[in-house]
């Protein structure tokens, strides 16, 4: 698997994204190809040390919860603190804040390692996000004591969105805070309110793998009226620790009023807690009174803004868990399909009986599973590891360039999320159906890939969320100025394919495709009623990614062909197949997708409910 991977990581990395000439920039100076692959060696180690073996360990026994505190498996406290110890939670962080400065594309690349292995141990990307959240908007003493204490591992973080009734409908959620009497507004770690409420669904909410957690709740300050006011305008974000501390970032022994008041038992990601938390309900009054204390991230009625920071990062890192168990699986069926003899081949006189069994790999169609498993997979990783040499561009590239490289990244956002979340699930589903009759035992571990990945189109935003987002947002933002600069992107990879006779083909098919997307955009908003227009969002965002994933083929087949013109190296003639399957099986799909999309067929919209 780890061979597989690091030859494909090596080739996106350096040969496709050309990440060792971000040396070049001041913020990376110290690094190198050489350190940049220290990290990705570090890393692969500990996943196949530390991870890996445990995969199946961290499913099967599931966190419990002894009425006190969350019982986890030796080996989630094992992974974690050498995951921690290997300084990744603080990667691209300033030397100040004992980061390594990593350009994040690297870091990218290294973490996913990690999601191959075993996505369910640990949840590192949230005490990441939640430290760059702080980072962004926080004070300069919140950075210093909560931020800087999850980089180093000390603290775990989490983001606390949900509710019971409220699920992505954060307009409705009812959490209140409260400023925490007089003087409230002076408090050295942040203005300080009570909050009570109730947050659902809180992934690695509660656990004793560190000394403390630091919740990032979303909550509504009353207003004059002494009521929520309504909408996301009314929404602040809070820093609630599970155990108080001080300014110098010392637990002080008090217990905050957060109490875990049970476990979600999932399908997947079993061994990461998932939780029901009560915030203020008076199980641990903490300082006299009953309400969790927080502390004011930014300003009154800016949460979402300040959260969103953490959201889009979230969203990134769950297309990527997303693509790695869509890898994973088809590392597993793939060697599956090289071993397991099964069948004859057709000949002329049809199959002959008497012949020995064929491996399931001499079939075609064991092919076409293995080749979209492929496809998906690999153009899933190519594209989240774009995405992610777009944030250093934005960070460390000149005025002109960072500002193109943020906006494109608004556009995909979306997409890095989505398309993986559901291609990637297909491609498990695939390779549960190499398996066979094994395929759906836990004998083999592809049932488990497609359990632990069904949580990823639903994870930090529904697909229908990404859809409305991206149809409804981001490709008319700003007068549509990012969906004119991905054409223009689009456009120089045709230009420059239309020069290999290789790919002239596929290059036509490709500007044919984006000429219907952006078609389909105008088509869908031609009357200007955004319920017309985002009723088929969903298929919408289907064919935009698969528009997307074609061009990353293209463009990745380009450098293949730059590399090694005679495609002599099996990795090569491999890429090219599964760039020539996208073209030929995946991309035709996009008509039918964007049919609807066009027309703005109200089919679904229409249906009477009594009709169902």
């Amino acid at each position: 698997m780890t061979t597989s991977l690091r030859s494909t990581l090596d080739f996106l990395l350096y040969d496709w994204l050309c990440a060792a000439s971000l040396t070049a920039r001041p913020r990376f100076a110290d690094h190198s190809r050489e350190t940049f692959d220290a990290v990705l060696d570090t890393c692969e180690r500990i996943a196949r040390e530390k991870y890996a073996p445990f995969n199946r360990t961290v499913d099967t026994q599931e966190p419990r919860f002894d009425g006190e505190k969350v019982i986890l498996p030796h080996c989630t406290h094992d992974a974690r603190q050498a995951y921690a110890d290997s300084g990744m939670l603080g990667a691209a962080q300033d030397y100040e804040l004992g980061g390594m400065q990593l350009p994040y594309v690297v870091e990218s690349a290294a973490n996913s390692f990690f999601a191959c292995a075993s996505i369910s141990i640990g949840s590192n990307l949230l005490t990441t996000g939640n430290a760059n959240a702080i980072l962004v908007h926080g004070t300069p003493m919140q950075q210093r004591v909560f931020a800087a204490n999850e980089f180093n591992g000390r603290w775990a973080g989490t983001m606390c969105l949900s509710e019971p009734q409220a699920g992505s409908s954060l307009s409705d959620i009812a959490t209140r805070a409260e400023p925490d009497g007089a003087g409230f507004e002076a408090d050295p770690l942040g203005p300080r309110y009570r909050l009570r409420g109730n947050k659902m669904w809180i992934s690695a909410g509660d656990h004793e793998l560190t000394e403390n957690i630091v919740h990032l709740v979303l909550a509504k300050i009353p207003g004059p009226d002494g009521k929520p006011v309504p909408g996301v305008k009314g929404i602040s974000l809070f820093i609630v620790p599970k155990k108080l501390v001080d300014t110098e970032g010392q637990l002080t022994g008090e217990r905050n009023d957060v109490a875990l008041a049970g476990l979600n038992h999932k399908l997947g990601w079993r061994g990461t807690t998932n939780t029901l938390l009560n915030f203020g309900e008076g199980r641990y009054p903490v300082r006299g009174g009953v309400g969790a204390i927080g502390y004011l991230v930014g300003k009154p009625g800016e949460g979402l803004k300040c959260m969103f920071h953490m959201m889009n990062e979230a969203r990134i890192s769950i297309g990527m868990a997303a693509t790695m168990l869509g890898l994973a699986g088809y590392y597993a069926s793939l060697d599956y399909a090289r071993t397991r003899l099964q069948g004859r081949p057709i000949g002329s006189g049809g199959k002959d009986a008497s012949s020995p069994q064929v491996r399931l790999i001499e079939h075609a169609d064991v092919k076409r599973m293995l080749l979209a498993q492929k496809s998906y997979g690999e153009g899933a990783l190519a594209l989240n590891l774009y995405c992610a040499r777009l944030v250093d561009e934005g960070r460390t590239g000149d005025a002109g360039a960072a500002a193109d490289a943020r906006l494109l990244l608004e556009v995909l956002t979306p997409i890095a999320k989505s398309w993986p979340s559901e291609f990637c699930l297909e491609a498990n589903s695939l390779a549960i159906q190499i398996h066979g009759g094994y395929g759906y035992t836990r004998d083999f571990p592809v049932e488990q890939y497609w359990r632990d990945n069904r949580l990823n189109m639903i994870h930090e935003g529904t697909h229908g969320i990404q859809a409305a987002d991206l149809l409804g947002r981001k490709v008319v933002m700003q007068g549509g100025a990012g969906l004119q600069l991905l054409a223009r992107t689009v456009a120089a990879t045709i230009a420059k394919a239309c020069q290999r006779p290789e790919l002239a083909a596929w290059a036509g098919q490709l500007e044919q495709a984006l000429q219907d997307v952006i078609d389909a955009t105008r088509a869908a908003w031609a009357t200007g009623s955004a319920g017309e227009a985002l009723a088929n969002a969903v298929p919408y965002m289907q064919a935009f990614g698969h528009v997307v994933l074609a061009w990353v083929w293209l463009d990745v087949a380009d450098r293949v062909l730059a590399k090694d013109a005679s495609l002599s190296i099996a990795a090569s003639a491999g890429r090219m197949g599964a760039a020539r399957y996208f073209f030929h099986y995946e991309l035709p799909k996009t008509g039918a997708w964007l049919a609807v999309v066009r027309t703005r067929d109200a089919t679904c919209a229409d249906m009477a409910e009594d009709a169902f």
